[in-house]
């Protein structure tokens, strides 16, 4: 299957439907502005997937993958990449398995959801070329799965949907956030997740959105879904990166404050919430 073009005229929930369809085996190389991904299929169904960024680093291996899944310590990500750097993924996954420190599901549900986190960036991808190349197969050392793509397909449509409301909501991820001024909230009955709650740990007039995302090691969805939640919420609101506050069409307006110091009080009553989880 001879493909190329530029994701404008073919979305990737589109691509992945004619690798599924066609249960094709192969590379399809995606180039957006500032990043890249590698998706590597066999038989129609996703076998691996790397973001161009991670691949001549270690962000993709095994190790880091484990411990972003947390199924391995700090501790122990420092001595793998002290000890078994030199190894492949492959390599690595036997002597993790043989040592006891992880098993064979904790290494292939760790890879799934990266692999498939890889996948629902590229949903958020508006830009950019991609092309298909047959008769590539997973890189070696690497671990390849079989994972179908239907259900890949669905959700992807899903969010790409959602991913277009939540740009028009929050256009501009170098905009900042700053707690409203809702005096008397009983923070008690605030019911956020841990996502949210390791979010508003990080809201400061001088930390943009994408910083947050970062701190976070959140995707750019990600960080739309939980800042457009606390911002229905009317616990937070968009302001400029100087400070100066600022409301984008479709958002409702803050609730109004009353003095700077009962906003502190707020902020102070948050943050020993976020201390006390």
């Amino acid at each position: 299957m001879a493909l190329q073009g530029n994701l404008r005229d073919f979305s990737p929930t589109q691509l992945l439907n004619l690798v599924n369809l066609a249960g094709k085996s192969g590379a399809l190389l995606v180039d957006a502005p500032g990043e890249g991904a590698r998706l590597v299929f066999r038989g129609g169904k996703l076998a691996f997937a790397q973001l161009a960024s991670d691949a001549d680093g270690a962000q993709g291996s095994l190790a880091e993958v484990l411990h972003r899944a947390e199924k391995i310590n700090d501790a122990q990500l420092n001595t793998l990449r002290n000890r078994a750097a030199a190894m492949s993924d492959k390599e690595l996954g036997l002597l993790l398995i043989n040592s006891g420190y992880a098993t064979r599901q904790d290494i292939l549900e760790s890879l799934q959801s990266y692999y498939v986190g890889i996948i629902q960036q590229l949903f958020t991808w508006a830009e950019g070329h991609f092309k298909f190349e047959n008769h590539q197969d997973v890189p070696e050392g690497k671990i390849p799965l079989r994972i179908p793509l239907e259900n890949l397909i669905i959700e992807g449509a899903r969010q790409m949907s959602e991913w277009e409301q939540l740009n028009l909501e929050i256009p501009n991820l170098d905009m900042a956030l700053a707690f409203t001024d809702r005096p008397g909230v009983n923070l008690k009955k605030v019911n956020l997740n841990v996502e949210e709650w390791r979010v508003v740990s990080y809201i400061n007039p001088k930390n943009s959105i994408r910083q947050i995302a970062k701190a976070s090691k959140m995707n750019e969805l990600e960080i739309r879904r939980i800042v457009y939640s606390l911002l229905q919420a009317g616990l937070v609101k968009l302001v400029r990166a100087e400070g100066a506050p600022t409301q984008l069409d479709g958002l409702k307006s803050a609730f109004p404050g009353v003095q700077p110091q009962e906003q502190k009080n707020l902020i102070t009553r948050l943050m020993d919430r976020i201390r006390s989880i």
